[in-house]
Protein backbone atom coordinates (compact mmCIF):
# COMPACT_ATOMS: atom_id res chain seq x y z
CA UNK A 1 0.00 0.00 0.00
CA UNK A 2 1.24 3.36 -1.09
CA UNK A 3 1.73 6.02 1.52
CA UNK A 4 -0.03 9.04 -0.67
CA UNK A 5 0.83 12.79 0.96
CA UNK A 6 -1.20 15.95 -0.81
CA UNK A 7 -0.40 19.81 0.45
CA UNK A 8 -1.59 22.23 -2.10
CA UNK A 9 -1.32 25.88 -2.73
CA UNK A 10 -3.38 28.50 -4.35
CA UNK A 11 -2.50 30.42 -8.02
CA UNK A 12 -4.09 32.43 -9.70
CA UNK A 13 -6.12 30.12 -11.95
CA UNK A 14 -6.09 27.60 -9.30
CA UNK A 15 -4.18 25.24 -7.19
CA UNK A 16 -0.50 23.59 -7.69
CA UNK A 17 -0.26 20.49 -5.44
CA UNK A 18 2.85 18.71 -4.35
CA UNK A 19 2.26 15.02 -4.03
CA UNK A 20 4.85 12.87 -2.58
CA UNK A 21 3.97 8.93 -2.70
CA UNK A 22 5.87 6.37 -1.10
CA UNK A 23 6.10 2.56 -0.73
CA UNK A 24 8.38 -0.18 -0.38
CA UNK A 25 11.09 2.10 1.27
CA UNK A 26 11.46 4.40 -1.70
CA UNK A 27 9.28 7.71 -2.64
CA UNK A 28 8.74 9.77 -5.69
CA UNK A 29 7.40 13.60 -5.99
CA UNK A 30 4.85 14.91 -8.31
CA UNK A 31 3.27 18.35 -9.09
CA UNK A 32 -0.25 18.22 -10.72
CA UNK A 33 -1.82 22.09 -11.21
CA UNK A 34 -6.08 22.09 -10.78
CA UNK A 35 -7.99 24.83 -12.15
CA UNK A 36 -10.67 25.58 -10.43
CA UNK A 37 -13.48 24.30 -13.04
CA UNK A 38 -11.95 20.95 -12.63
CA UNK A 39 -12.14 21.03 -8.91
CA UNK A 40 -15.67 22.46 -9.14
CA UNK A 41 -16.46 19.48 -11.94
CA UNK A 42 -14.67 16.86 -10.13
CA UNK A 43 -15.43 17.22 -6.49
CA UNK A 44 -17.99 19.71 -6.04
CA UNK A 45 -18.29 21.74 -2.83
CA UNK A 46 -14.60 20.98 -2.01
CA UNK A 47 -12.17 24.37 -1.06
CA UNK A 48 -9.54 23.25 -2.21
CA UNK A 49 -8.05 20.10 -4.17
CA UNK A 50 -5.94 17.76 -1.44
CA UNK A 51 -8.67 15.29 -1.23
CA UNK A 52 -9.43 15.29 -5.06
CA UNK A 53 -5.52 15.02 -6.10
CA UNK A 54 -5.36 12.10 -3.11
CA UNK A 55 -8.19 10.68 -5.22
CA UNK A 56 -6.56 11.22 -8.63
CA UNK A 57 -3.29 9.03 -7.35
CA UNK A 58 -5.21 6.23 -5.55
CA UNK A 59 -7.00 6.12 -9.33
CA UNK A 60 -3.38 6.00 -10.72
CA UNK A 61 -1.58 3.71 -8.27
CA UNK A 62 -4.00 1.44 -9.16
CA UNK A 63 -3.01 1.10 -13.03
CA UNK A 64 0.70 1.81 -12.85
CA UNK A 65 3.42 2.03 -10.67
CA UNK A 66 4.75 5.40 -9.39
CA UNK A 67 7.55 5.56 -11.33
CA UNK A 68 5.21 5.63 -14.50
CA UNK A 69 3.42 8.67 -13.51
CA UNK A 70 4.38 11.47 -14.85
CA UNK A 71 6.24 14.03 -12.76
CA UNK A 72 4.11 17.20 -13.62
CA UNK A 73 1.02 17.35 -15.18
CA UNK A 74 -2.53 19.05 -15.07
CA UNK A 75 -5.61 17.10 -13.29
CA UNK A 76 -7.18 16.85 -16.49
CA UNK A 77 -4.19 14.88 -18.51
CA UNK A 78 -5.46 11.45 -16.75
CA UNK A 79 -8.28 11.40 -18.81
CA UNK A 80 -6.47 11.02 -21.96
CA UNK A 81 -4.91 8.39 -20.81
CA UNK A 82 -7.50 6.96 -18.93
CA UNK A 83 -11.45 8.14 -20.26
CA UNK A 84 -13.35 6.45 -17.34
CA UNK A 85 -11.24 9.20 -14.68
CA UNK A 86 -13.67 11.76 -14.42
CA UNK A 87 -16.36 9.74 -13.77
CA UNK A 88 -14.75 7.50 -11.22
CA UNK A 89 -13.75 11.00 -9.19
CA UNK A 90 -17.21 12.21 -9.52
CA UNK A 91 -18.59 8.71 -8.46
Amino acid sequence: MSSIEVVSSQTGGGWVARVTVSDRGSSREFEVTVTRDELARLDPGAAEPAALVRRAFEFLLTREPKELILPRFGLAVISRYFPEFEAEMRA
